[in-house]
């Protein structure tokens, strides 16, 4: 099964995947996760990457979909993936489509959360607090809704 966790930054979009990945066996790929992975790795992906999320800026489809794509031609991926946070616009969700229909698969659900943007900014700033990543600056996650708004909400 191949589900889609949708909705703003900060609504719990990883949580609930990881949830559902626990109670379900299905590989959750959280394309945030991958990016940090990359960044923190020093590797060019994650370099090229970095400057965006700093920003509160979207990566490059190119990057993303590479990303993804990968991990859909993987063994772990054969029961489906959940992918949290991902696609973020119109033409991510159609290189979804193809990559998935390469395989002779098809996305089965999508789950869309909405949260208020007083709660979402409580949240951002509590995360900053524990886990001191950049992107959930104040500043930073503004810009990350300005964005969202723009370009993954429609």
């Amino acid at each position: 099964m191949n589900i889609i966790l949708l909705g703003p930054p900060g609504c719990g979009k990883g949580t609930q995947g990881e949830l559902l990945a626990q109670r379900t066996g299905i590989l959750r790929v959280s394309t945030g996760d991958l990016l940090r992975q990359a960044v923190a790795g020093g590797t060019d992906l994650g370099k090229r990457a970095k400057v965006f999320m700093d920003q509160g800026l979207l990566v490059p489809d190119d990057v993303i979909i590479g990303l993804l794509g990968e991990v859909l031609a993987s063994p772990r991926a054969a029961g489906g993936v959940i992918m949290d946070g991902f696609p973020r616009t119109v033409a991510q969700a159609e290189a979804v489509d193809r990559l998935l229909a390469a395989r002779g698969r098809q996305v089965d659900r999508v789950l869309f959360f909405a949260v208020a943007d007083e709660e979402l900014l409580r949240r951002i700033e509590g995360r900053a607090a524990v886990e001191g990543r950049a992107d959930d600056h104040p500043d930073a996650f503004r810009q990350r809704l300005v964005v969202y708004r723009k370009q993954t909400q429609p």
